[in-house]
């Protein structure tokens, strides 16, 4: 293949007819995107990268599992954006375009629960399900709260830290800042801090086991979550266990490949891809002039 098709093979290839630099006709698409934890209705929610996000890709189905509203925050302090509209009216729009976007509840929307088995403008509401991804492999998804010991036997417990997440993610929001005008890439201190204590990485643990285990009791082949905001895909004793992230912190989301691959990918890896999309659609221009 001569250069010059190569270049307009790869640019086609990257995202889709459209090479023309039109951020809304060239998004990269994926057969499946999950996103969880966004927490619309806080200070800590990531909503404008969200929206990024959510315009640079495309997907057949797109999963929300769970904690998408905070509605703990929002019964404290009322708090909502533009941007958390935006979020909204993005979804929608992607459901009324075709899109099937499946709503998994958690326990910070646990209040969208009475609707489980119902649809509401194109998006239906599921407690949980099975995905079975194009190289047939059968995924149970679910938000994964139930599977968390604090909030199963001590709620009370999981509002004070809660509270004290918040903190830490308003001091994250301080210090982001600070480092963006540095010119230096996001960084979340409640990941480096669940990474270094002891307990935190034991909870971690144990709840991932636990949610490989009903996987395995079901006989299935993996599970995708959020809940616990550690992107995450490993192997544990043969099932593929699979968690999205968030969008406080990570900033992360799983998606799968027309070939049935599961990968996790972060707002700043779409981004990149974006631009490097951009640039060969410029430059593609230019040898076409």
């Amino acid at each position: 293949m001569k250069p010059r098709e190569q270049f307009m093979d790869d640019a086609h290839g990257l995202f889709g007819d459209a090479a023309d630099g039109d951020d809304k006709r060239d998004p990269l698409r994926f057969r499946t995107i999950w996103i969880s934890d966004i927490h619309l209705g806080t200070t800590g929610c990531q909503a404008e990268r969200l929206l990024e996000f959510l315009r640079a890709t495309e997907s057949d189905t797109l999963y929300l599992v769970g904690d998408i509203i905070d509605g703990w925050q929002l019964k404290r302090r009322w708090y909502w954006e533009q941007s958390h509209n935006n979020v909204v009216q993005t979804v929608l729009k992607k459901a009324k375009k075709g899109t099937n976007v499946i709503f998994v509840p958690g326990n910070h929307d646990e209040v969208i629960r009475q609707f489980i088995d119902l649809d509401f403008g194109g998006i239906k509401i599921r407690d949980e399900l099975v995905h079975v991804t194009a190289d047939g492999r059968r995924m149970l998804v679910l938000h994964g709260d139930r599977f968390d010991g604090v909030i199963a036997c001590a709620k009370w417990l999981a509002y004070v830290g809660d509270s004290l997440y918040t903190m830490i993610l308003k001091f994250n929001q301080w210090f982001n800042s600070w480092r963006a005008r540095a010119g230096l890439p996001y960084w979340s201190l409640s990941q480096y801090l669940k990474s270094k204590v002891k307990n935190a990485v034991n909870y971690i643990s144990s709840f991932e086991d636990a949610l490989a285990d009903e996987a395995r009791k079901k006989g299935l082949d993996g599970v995708i979550c959020g809940h616990i905001h550690k992107p995450e895909i490993r192997d544990i004793g043969g099932v593929t266990y699979c968690n999205d992230g968030d969008w406080v912190e990570s900033l992360s989301a799983l998606v799968e490949e027309p070939s049935g691959e599961l990968r996790l990918v972060s707002w700043q890896e779409i981004m990149q891809l974006k631009k490097a999309g951009k640039s060969k659609a410029a430059a593609r221009d230019l040898v076409l002039a």
